[in-house]
């Protein structure tokens, strides 16, 4: 389901294709008509660059029983690209069917998880895709669905038990995400991504059979891209007289993933470990813009409905185990944005303050408090129409923000839980502008 929603969240963007008929449309009758003039139709190559986070569900086998926790490889990630497009024409206006394949280098580790006498650590080091895409078109901007082929190399070590273990090596499985391009001009384009990567499974049985790791491989990569397009518009040169000023209100949907840092201190030991909160949200947001030529000035706000859930985490698990619970039902943000405007589309950075409500059962102690910190992330936001469905007013953003509340501690006795709360998000939106948001040409 994870994996739907973040294709859906920039779905949301897709469907903007059929933005290039509000230019005719009232209230802009005096606006120049746009041209898909545009042809996406082609080999190109590029480079890229982002983020990646591990979800990694790790769970210790012995005679003793079982543990769980979650390695949460973080770190940067870069490589290239190469791939070909063919336009074509569809009942929604002009598609783009493509394949592209991509190599990473990579940076994502975890060496936290020290429990029990237990120490597990995780490296992704380098991954691949080869994936097929289709996308919608306005104009210069594509906006795209895309899955297929996933390899890539991890090696997770550790001690456990007093053994000393090591496996991995290269792995292999499937991918499946989202993007939208935008040409930049010339023979230039620039694109977001977000894919999600199911590399399987890893087991090992060590210690004369006495000891057995498994681990999930899933990971959530954040990226951008700048490609070269070879016998492209050389000559593209995107003309912008969108007007992004005025009040605005909408709503928006998506799903976030916790990297939460946590310990158990007590009894003469300090266990540290992951709490991987995983789940969807969805609220409302309002906001204003200022516009300066190409660059937009904004304030924005939101509040979040959240299902943020980790139920996995367990020491000893089982009847007199402990089982730790951590929740996010709700939190908002207030934020400034800065943009910058290409042909239709706002490009955007966003950060600010942030807030919202922690629950934690721990030990037989339950707690629910109100943690503030800050946010920072970036979207991008277009025209949006359905089949007809929708005007001018009308726009879609999609949207990443890292939130980051604070530290969460439960206890101060003979025994203390302490957990950092911290979210990645990703989500899609509506907006209604109360000034029409877009008269373009190209």
């Amino acid at each position: 389901m994870k994996t739907i929603i973040a294709g859906v969240a920039l779905l949301g963007t897709a469907v903007s294709a059929q933005a290039a008929d509000l230019a005719v449309k009232a209230p802009y009758t005096k606006a120049p008509a746009m041209a898909a003039v545009y042809d996406w139709t082609g080999f190109y190559l590029g480079v890229n660059a982002g983020i990646g986070l591990g979800r990694d569900r790790t769970q210790h086998f012995d005679a003793a029983g079982a543990d769980s926790t979650y390695l949460s490889p973080l770190g940067a990630i870069g490589g290239g690209q190469i791939g070909y497009n063919w336009q074509t024409n569809s009942f929604l206006g002009p598609i783009v069917l493509g394949v592209e394949a991509d190599i990473q280098g990579a940076d994502m580790r975890d060496g936290y998880v020290n429990a029990n006498g237990n120490a597990f650590s995780q490296k992704l080091d380098w991954f691949g895709t080869v994936r097929g895409r289709i996308g919608l078109v306005t104009g210069p901007t594509l906006s795209y669905l895309t899955a297929g082929y996933a390899y890539g190399n991890v090696n997770t070590t550790g001690v456990a038990g007093g053994v000393p273990f090591a496996f991995g090596g290269g792995r292999s499985g499937w991918t499946w995400g989202s993007g939208v391009e935008a040409a930049l001009g010339g023979n230039w384009t620039g694109k977001i991504e977000y894919l999600y990567v199911d590399l399987g499974d890893q087991t090992h049985v060590f210690g004369g059979g006495a000891q057995t790791i498994r681990s999930d491989l899933r990971e959530q990569i954040f990226r951008v891209g700048l490609n070269y397009r070879i016998g492209g518009n050389g000559t593209y040169a995107p003309t912008v007289v969108a007007n992004w000023n005025g009040f605005y209100l909408g709503g928006n949907f998506g799903s976030g993933t916790a990297r939460d840092r946590s310990s158990i201190v007590g009894g003469g030991a300090v266990n540290t470990f992951n709490l991987a909160a995983d789940g969807y949200n969805g609220g409302v947001q309002a906001g204003y813009n200022w516009q300066t030529g190409s660059t937009v000035f904004g304030i924005e706000t939101d509040i979040q409905g959240a299902s943020l859930e980790d139920n996995k985490t367990c020491f000893d698990c089982g009847p007199g185990g402990l089982a730790i619970n951590s929740k996010l039902p709700w939190f908002g943000t207030v934020r400034g944005r800065l943009g910058y405007a290409v042909g239709p589309s706002l490009f955007y950075a966003t950060g600010g303050f942030a807030y919202g409500g922690v629950k934690t059962a721990f030990n037989g102690v339950s707690t629910s408090e109100t943690l503030t910190g800050w946010t920072v992330g970036a979207g991008i936001e277009t025209p949006f129409t359905l089949l007809g469905l929708f005007g001018p007013n009308w726009t879609s953003k999609t949207e990443y923000l890292y939130v980051d509340l604070g530290r969460s501690t439960i206890g101060g006795g003979p025994v203390t839980f302490s957990t950092d709360v911290q979210q990645h998000i990703f989500r899609t939106g509506l907006n209604y502008h109360f000034n029409a948001p877009v008269v373009a040409k190209y």
